[in-house]
Formats: C-alpha cells, structure tokens, sequence
C-alpha cells in the first residue's frame, strides 16, 4: 500500500483538475449523444435549375458516347465481308446471302438488289444505304433510267464484266487495270497496292502485299495467284553505321522509338560489324527483321 499511495496523492490543484477534465468530458459526451451536428441539407431536385442541369448532363453524355461510335465511310456494298457486316449490323444470315450471291460472280448495282439480296430490315438500311458508293457507270445507269433515257449496256465494257488481258504478271509492273482484274480487287484497292509498292520501293517479299491496308487474306492470296515477284526492285540501302537518324527513320518498318534503340545500340557498340546484330537489341521486333534488313546494311 505504501507503495501505491504515492500515485494516488494529489494537492488541492490536481484534484480540482481532475474534476474539471472529468466534467468537461461528460459534457461533451452528452453533446454528442443528443445534438445533431450534421449539415445535410435536403436539396429538391425538381426545381427548375436542377432539371435543366440534368438536361446538359445527359446532352454531354449523348454527345461523347456519338463521338465514341465507330465512323463510317462511304463503301462499295459490294465488298462487304463478315468483319464489315457485323459492323454495320448486319445479321449471320443477311451477310452469307450477300456473300452467296457475290460468289456467283453477280454484282449489286442499287440499294434495290442490296435488300433484294440481303433481306435487311428497312430500318437497317435507312442507316446504311446512305454510306454506298457504286462506280460511276452504275450511277449514270440509275440516273438514266429515272429521266427515261434508252442507252446501251455500260455494263460490257466494265472490267470485271469481260475478260481482260493483264499487261504482265510481275507483282512490281502490274497497272491498276492489272490488279482490279482480279475479283474483290476494286479501284480502291488498286490504288492502295500500287502506292504501297511505291513506298516499300517496290515488292521485295511477296508476303508484304498482306501489308496493304484494306486488302483481306483471300483477296491477296488471289492476287498472288495471277502475280508474281518476277523482277525484284533495285533498292539503295542505308548504312546503319553511317546513317543519320532520319535516314533510318524512312525505312517503312522502323518507327522512333525502335529508330532510337538501333542508335542507342550503335552508340553502345561503337560500329556494327554485321547487320545481324540488330537482332540483339532488346525487343527487337525478330517478326519484322528479313524486311528490316531490305533496306540497312552494316559497311
């Protein structure tokens, strides 16, 4: 006990501290347990200001998720695949009897023959039908039916109605007409094969034609069917060792950031000594190196 009454002994201050500390915590304890502190405020959202807030909102909302929907671009109908089809809409069954019908060499000419073919709903083709694009000798036939003009069939003279004889088989010589002989190939696309053989330098490796933009597995295997690299085209290479960044950076599969690395890897080794280096530098794209290397040499 002796021992303990040290810590229990207080002066006639401490005491009247205590009691202060201990009052001024029940107070605050009662405060607590009956007085509402919070500020929640009870908004009425049927105002007049509060609806038309809401109105903007959504307007935003409507607004951002138009912007988030894939465009379209006017399109030969004609050309319309699965992966084209399921964009637009288009059920299973609509696209195999497009698909059906186009694989007996016949051509959709109106939006007429596309619901004929298709059977697609009305409203389906309200939305779409806006966005086809026929040839322009399909156009003039339109045309001069609805004025009751009588002229004769363009349709024979049109490429893909008449055997066309190909100026050359050479994959780097063919002519626009050459590649749009070919079926699924149409003007678009034989403009976009011939400005990529421009920009490659002309076609090194046949797999790169599967490089043109638009143009599907089947059609290219088609293409490759009638063309061939007989020629290959005379290209300058660049020496890596030599080079300045931007002439490296024209090479057709080299972007910055793999521009840089290959600098960074010469800088590190001071001169590379084979072009089969390259392979060492870290994620270098190994998928891409036999095109790569069309285009570089290591002097």
């Amino acid at each position: 006990m002796k021992i303990l009454k040290p810590h229990f002994w207080y002066n006639k201050r401490q005491r009247n501290g205590v009691f202060f500390l201990v009052l001024i915590i029940v107070l605050l304890q009662v405060l607590y347990a009956f007085v509402d502190f919070s500020s929640e405020k009870i908004i009425d959202i049927n105002t007049e200001e509060i609806k038309s807030f809401q109105k903007q909102i959504d307007s935003l909302k409507l607004v951002e998720l138009e912007s988030k929907k894939p465009k379209i671009y006017p399109f030969n109908p004609n050309y319309i695949n699965d992966f084209k089809g399921y964009q637009l809409g288009m059920s299973v069954e609509e696209i195999d009897r497009l698909l059906a019908f186009r694989k007996q060499n016949k051509w959709i000419n109106s939006v007429e023959d596309f619901k004929s073919v298709t059977k697609v709903s009305d409203s389906l083709l309200a939305v779409i039908s806006p966005y086809f694009k026929f040839p322009d000798w399909v156009v003039k036939k339109g045309n001069a039916k609805k004025i009751g003009v009588e002229e004769t069939n363009p349709s024979k003279n049109h490429i893909y109605n008449k055997v066309y004889k190909i100026s050359t088989n050479d994959l780097n010589k063919a002519t626009q007409q050459d590649f749009e002989s070919i079926s699924g190939v149409g003007e678009v696309l034989a403009e976009r094969i011939i400005k990529y053989r421009n920009k490659l330098q002309g076609y090194s490796l046949s797999v790169q034609l599967y490089e043109v933009w638009g143009l599907n597995k089947e059609t290219a295997n088609a293409v490759l069917q009638t063309f061939k690299i007989v020629e290959k085209p005379n290209i300058t290479k660049v020496n890596v060792n030599t080079a300045i960044f931007k002439e490296v950076l024209k090479n057709p599969y080299i972007d910055y950031e793999l521009c840089k690395k290959i600098f960074e890897y010469r800088d590190e080794v001071a001169e590379l000594q084979y072009i089969s280096e390259l392979r060492n530098i870290k994620d270098f794209p190994l998928d891409k190196y036999d095109r790569i290397v069309i285009y570089l040499e290591a002097k």
